[in-house]
Parts: structure tokens; C-alpha cells; sequence
């Protein structure tokens, strides 16, 4: 009893905070109305939806007499009737969600539903009783918006409600700080030395935050008009206040414009990447209602990037203030980020309108900044991320380098096979948007450096679960781990297989002795009797994988010359095809390259479970011989200590080269180092130095001369 006690106490120490449904989203069509009265999500949806869709006894409502059709060509397309019921979810990668709904119709059948990513991820089961169900699905992009398809129903039913939740803890009430230099318009940009910032010379950290464009206002050389720094006038309400003003002008006398001949900027000074979170307050209103569009744009206003910002947004005449935390997702992160909220003032200016904004404010969360490091046991579940008490890094001045210990010695039920290692501290969502992402699979080897880049989300996996020191170097981007008790861990096949792929039998054959024959194109598949398959390279785990197993795949790999690989699912026979979607294209160069990818065994063909046991590479996507190498071989179950292939020797590995073979066992053993060459600067007694050393070096297993 004391033993279950004590197991009790410790899960509650690691997991912390207990967890609870937190509910995201949540609309009740009871409290509406009409239609206008509805909240809007993304874009909101076509107008082949809206003329379906109505409000009545307390529901959405929708009716339609035939399926929706193409306008060009008046084929059924279903999907054109499309909206967004639900949304506004700050959505999380990773994290699964969960939809409620209560939904009736006049006929059984079910309509699409997508979301979180754009994935398919369920169907609502409209039958002719009230069906209140649930179903969950993963997040797979950072855009928390749920899209019904409904067009292909032919009939009427009805939504009382729908809500999304997720289980989780709440995270700690966050502390805002003012990123805006004048966002309440009180001083001029004279008196803050900003009133020649002009539209082509933009400067990191801007401090301009409301920028404007008028139409005929601002010309350019192109007879287009350029955005300018936001005019500041008296307030008309309130001669002792100030604001920001946009004079937007109808486009002609008919009042047809672009969307964005006239619009407003609210920027930012610094960047925003994907999975960060800002805080975005504003007050508003215009000389006549009328309603705009946002987006998101790059640091030079008028750069667009995403067609998603904050919503329309509807101006009165009266003052109104708009408030949100808004995070970014994964499209609006793209491109080096976003930088400003664009308000689209056409095409509903018809005449001209007067746009005044005070009190911007542009929030950044307060956060401890260095290096952080949160741990993870995916196989015992006893350890389990903790991101307000991440472990901060250390820096050994005498190393030149930043050091954390994950774990604790002599206590296994600390041990840990998994890390995030963050910039930020201090919010559980902000530590996992500015995480690093390893460009190959770490070995416990102090010696073995990979790479790492920015990676939103990223999680790093550890060789084996344990107490482990973890070495990086800040300047160089580069990361290595050294075991200190622990498992076995999982170490990368050394075995070199070499391919010498054949030349594909490409030539076209004639169709007629009058017809010439068509130029072929790599890749292109009935063109002579070559196949993109007659050259292959099978690897083999020593058992079958199902549907839904997550695996991590990693190897280095070069080539004699640049050519594109393809994969597919493979059968329990070296060769045998399953599916096409493996772990993707492989791209080869003449110098060596690392791949790592969490390799989910995918749904093969009619959405059907598959059962696998290979990854097939396909060498003849080019025409042309070439010579395939595959070193350092890692194929285990992701969070477990299982390794899906041998550690050493030959086995798993098996070649075809030429049509018409079969794939046979390689019959090469031989083996490469499997340490890495580090790319920090070393001198010749082999100490590392910076890379402004005067001398000889070795940098890349090379030895230089640092002029």
C-alpha cells in the first residue's frame, strides 16, 4: 500500500497541475436571431452557403433544393457551399480537440467537416432524430477555424450547438508588456523624429505604428500610390484628443475598387513566427458604418501574407474598441513572419469615408529569455513536460559553451527520452513557439554535433530514456548529448549501402511509323518500358507496423549526382508495394545530408488501415545511372526503446537494380564511422577556437588558414 502511495504522489509531483476540460469555442445558435447576429470566423464562407443558411426556432437553419454546382460548367461541387460555424481557437500543434455537436435533418447523411489545419478529420452523422455526439481529432496547423461542406445536401436540417474543448491546464494569467512608441496619437511624428520614415526606406524595429494609403494620394513613378505614415488629427469628438486618420476615396464614380486601394496598418516592431502570441487593442470608428477586411502583412506595409488576420471588422460612428490575443499561425508565421494587422477599407467604400484609430496597443508577453530546456519520458509516462520550471542552461565560460542535465542521477523514475529546448520561459505555448529543431538524429556521443534551426513545436529525441548532459553552442547553432545513466541507447546502423542504379530503359516507342516519338521527361511514367521503380533501395523492420505507429526514420545520404528520390510503403516482401505516401521525397546532392522525419504508418488506399513492414526508395526517377548511398541508419518507434532494425550488419537492407529484378539482400558490410565531423572551429592542438582565430584551423574536418 505504501509502495501505490508513494507511485501516487510521484505522478502528482511530475505531472503537476491536474488536468481539466477547457472549453475553446462554443456557439448556441439559440441566443441568435439572423444570420449578421452570428460571430465570424477566417474568411466566413461562400455565398453558395449564405443563401442556404438562415436562423429559425433557435438553430441554423439550412434548406437547399439541389446540390451546389460549378457556374463555369454546371457540374455538382458540393464542397463550393462552405462556411466556418465555429472558431477562433488560438489552435495548438499536437494537441487534440474535441468537437460537440446537436444536429437533426430531414434525411440521413452525413457532411464534411474540416478544421485545425485544414485536415479531413470527421463527418457530422445527420440522422432524422436529434443526435448530440462528440468526435476528437489532432491538430495539425495553427488555425483554429472549423469549415463545414454541406452543398451536396439535398434538404433541410438544423445545429442547435456546437463547442470545441481540449483537456489541458490552464495557463498562468500572462503579463503584457507595450511593444507601440505613440499609439495614442498624443505627440506628432515631428516631435518623435519619424515624419520622413518613408514606404520605400523601412528600418528594422520601425517605430511608426499607423500607416495609411489613400487612393490618389502618395503617387508613384508606376501611376500607383504608396502607403505613408498615418496623418494624426483632432479627435472631431473631442477637441482635447488626438487620432490616427485614413481619408479613403472611392476608386471612381461608380464606386468599383480593389479591396485595397484604400487601407490602414497597425505595426508592429518586430516579427511574429508561427505559435506566438500578441495582445492587440485598438478603439475605432468612421465617418459612416461601413465594414473591413483584415489580413496579414509583412514589415513593409502593403506586403501581403495571409489572407487570415483579425476578422471584419464593423465601424460606426461611435467610438468602439477592439481587444484580442491573437496567435499566429503556421502561414502567417511564413516568410520571416508578420509584422502588421492590414485593414482593408474597399470594396464597401463607396464614397469617401473618414477612419479613425486610437489607443493602438500592441502587447508582448513578459518572458524570461536565455535557454530552457523542459524533458519528457514518452515510454514510462512518470516525467512529463513542465515548462514553467524548464531547466535553464548554464554557459561553461572554459568550453565556450551552454550546458543543462536532464534527469537525476541514481532516481530512474527521473529518467527522460525527450526534450524542448526553448528561447523563452514563462508560458507554456510561447516556450513551445520558440523552440530549436535538429537537423538530424542526436547519438549519445559528446563528440557527435548536429545542427539545429528555429522549429516551432519541435521536440527533440533523445537515444534512449536516462540522465543526460546537453552541450550547445549558440554561435555555431550546433547540439550534442552524452549519457550519464540510463538504457542502452539506440545507435544508428553503420553499414554503408552502396547502389549503383542502372540507367532507365526511357526511349519512347513509336505509336505509328508516321509519328515521331515523344520526348520523354524525367519522371514521366509510359514512356518506354522503364519504370521510376526499376531502381530500389528497401529497408525492412524486423516486425509489422500498422496504421496510426509513429517511427523515426534517419539516415545520411549522398549521391554521385543530384537526383529526386521517391518513397512508398512497402510490404513484409522486400519490394512489395502497399502505398504510395511513405515519408516523401528524398532530395540526393553530391554532398552529404542528414534526414530525420517522425514517420506516422499511414491510411493507404479508401481511407483503408495497412499493415507494413518497409520503406522503398525509388532510384529511377531520373533516367540516368547513378550511384545511391545510405549510411547511419536509425528506424525505431518514436517515445520507445525499440529499435525497428538491426543495429549492425546488413540484414534490414536489401537493393534492385535493373527492371525486371527483385530486391536481394546487399551483401555490403561495409561500415563508416558513425561519429560526425563537428562544424565548430578547432585549432591544430585541437582546441576550439572563435572564427575570427588568425591561423591554421580545422573547420569541417578541413584544415584552413584564417587570414
Amino acid at each position: 500500500m505504501k509502495k501505490l502511495f508513494t507511485l501516487i504522489a510521484l505522478l502528482a509531483i511530475c505531472f503537476g497541475a491536474k488536468a481539466e476540460t477547457i472549453v475553446d469555442a462554443e456557439v448556441d445558435f439559440s441566443k441568435y436571431t439572423s444570420m449578421d447576429q452570428l460571430p465570424k470566423f477566417s474568411w466566413n464562407g461562400s455565398q453558395e452557403a449564405f443563401d442556404r443558411l438562415s436562423i429559425v426556432n433557435g438553430c441554423l437553419h439550412w434548406h437547399s433544393t439541389e446540390v451546389t454546382l460549378n457556374p463555369d460548367n454546371g457540374t455538382e461541387e458540393g464542397w463550393r457551399a462552405q462556411w466556418f460555424p465555429i472558431g477562433g481557437v488560438n489552435a495548438e500543434v499536437g494537441v487534440t480537440y474535441t468537437l460537440h455537436y446537436k444536429i437533426k435533418g430531414d434525411h440521413a447523411e452525413n457532411i464534411s467537416a474540416l478544421g485545425f489545419g485544414l485536415t479531413p478529420y470527421g463527418q457530422l452523422p445527420i440522422t432524422t432524430e436529434w443526435v448530440e455526439g462528440t468526435f476528437n481529432y489532432e491538430c495539425s496547423k495553427a488555425e483554429g477555424d472549423i469549415l463545414m461542406q454541406a452543398g451536396s445536401y439535398v434538404g433541410d436540417f438544423d445545429i442547435a450547438y456546437l463547442k470545441i474543448t481540449h483537456e489541458g491546464k490552464k495557463e498562468r494569467p500572462a503579463t503584457w508588456k507595450e511593444l507601440l512608441v505613440n499609439g495614442n496619437a498624443e505627440k506628432s511624428w515631428a516631435e518623435l523624429g519619424l515624419a520622413d520614415v518613408k514606404f520605400d526606406d523601412m528600418k528594422d524595429n520601425i517605430k511608426v505604428c499607423f500607416w495609411s494609403k489613400e487612393k490618389g494620394h502618395n503617387m508613384n513613378e508606376n501611376n500607383g500610390w504608396d502607403p505613408f505614415v498615418g496623418e494624426i488629427v483632432v479627435d472631431p469628438s473631442d477637441s482635447k484628443n488626438h487620432a490616427f486618420i485614413c481619408r479613403a476615396q472611392t476608386a471612381d464614380t461608380e464606386g468599383d475598387a480593389a479591396a485595397w486601394d484604400n487601407q490602414i496598418w497597425i505595426q508592429s516592431p518586430r516579427a511574429w513566427k508561427s505559435g506566438e502570441t500578441f495582445k492587440l487593442s485598438f478603439r475605432y470608428k468612421a465617418s459612416e458604418p461601413v465594414k473591413t477586411q483584415t489580413q496579414m502583412h509583412k514589415q513593409k506595409p502593403s506586403d501581403y501574407l495571409h489572407y487570415v488576420g483579425i476578422g471584419d471588422i464593423e465601424f460606426t460612428t461611435d467610438w468602439q474598441t477592439f481587444e484580442k490575443e491573437v496567435t499566429v499561425t503556421d502561414d502567417q508565421g511564413k516568410d520571416g513572419g508578420m509584422w502588421s494587422v492590414a485593414f482593408n477599407l474597399n470594396p464597401n467604400v463607396k464614397t469617401p469615408v473618414d477612419f479613425y484609430f486610437d489607443d493602438l496597443s500592441w502587447g508582448e508577453m513578459v518572458l524570461d529569455h536565455g535557454l530552457f530546456v523542459a524533458s519528457k519520458n514518452t515510454e514510462t509516462g512518470l516525467v512529463d513536460y513542465d515548462y514553467d520550471n524548464a531547466t535553464e542552461f548554464t554557459y561553461d565560460e572554459k568550453e565556450d559553451m551552454y550546458v543543462a542535465t536532464v534527469g537525476t542521477k541514481g532516481k530512474k523514475e527521473s529518467w527522460v527520452n525527450e526534450i524542448q529546448i526553448s528561447t523563452v520561459r514563462g508560458n507554456d505555448r510561447q516556450f513551445k513557439a520558440n523552440t530549436i529543431k535538429v537537423k538530424g538524429a542526436l547519438t549519445n556521443n559528446i563528440e557527435d554535433w548536429k545542427n539545429f534551426e528555429d522549429g516551432a513545436n519541435a521536440k527533440i529525441s533523445l537515444p534512449a530514456q536516462g540522465v543526460w548532459t546537453i552541450n550547445l553552442i549558440k554561435g555555431d547553432n550546433v547540439i550534442a548529448v552524452e549519457q550519464i545513466e540510463g538504457d542502452a541507447p539506440i545507435t544508428a546502423n553503420p553499414t554503408k549501402i552502396v547502389i549503383n542504379a542502372v540507367e532507365r530503359d526511357w526511349k519512347p516507342a513509336k505509336t505509328g511509323d508516321d509519328v515521331e516519338p515523344n520526348t520523354p521527361q524525367d519522371g514521366e511514367e509510359g514512356v518506354g518500358e522503364g519504370q521510376v521503380w526499376d531502381n530500389q533501395f528497401v529497408i525492412m523492420a524486423n516486425r509489422e507496423l500498422t496504421t496510426g505507429e509513429k517511427t523515426i526514420i534517419s539516415f545520411k545520404y549522398k549521391a554521385a549526382k543530384a537526383a529526386k528520390v521517391s518513397t512508398q510503403v512497402g510490404g513484409s516482401e522486400p519490394g512489395q508495394y502497399v502505398f504510395w505516401n511513405c515519408i516523401g521525397d528524398v532530395n540526393f546532392t553530391t554532398e552529404e545530408q542528414e534526414f530525420l522525419k517522425e514517420y506516422t504508418i499511414p491510411k493507404g488506399d479508401n481511407d483503408a488501415d495497412i499493415t507494413t513492414k518497409s520503406i522503398t526508395f525509388n532510384l529511377s526517377e531520373m533516367k540516368d545511372a547513378n550511384t545511391y548511398e545510405f549510411y547511419n541508419i536509425i528506424w525505431k518507434i518514436d517515445g520507445k526503446s525499440e529499435s525497428l532494425i538491426d543495429q549492425t550488419g546488413d540484414k534490414n537492407f536489401y537493393v534492385k537494380t535493373g527492371a525486371g529484378t527483385t530486391p536481394a539482400p546487399t551483401g555490403i558490410t561495409e561500415v563508416t564511422a558513425a561519429k560526425a565531423v563537428p562544424t565548430i572551429v578547432v585549432n591544430l592542438a585541437g582546441q576550439r577556437v572563435s572564427k575570427d582565430y588568425k591561423g591554421i584551423v580545422i573547420k569541417g574536418g578541413k584544415a584552413v588558414l584564417n587570414k
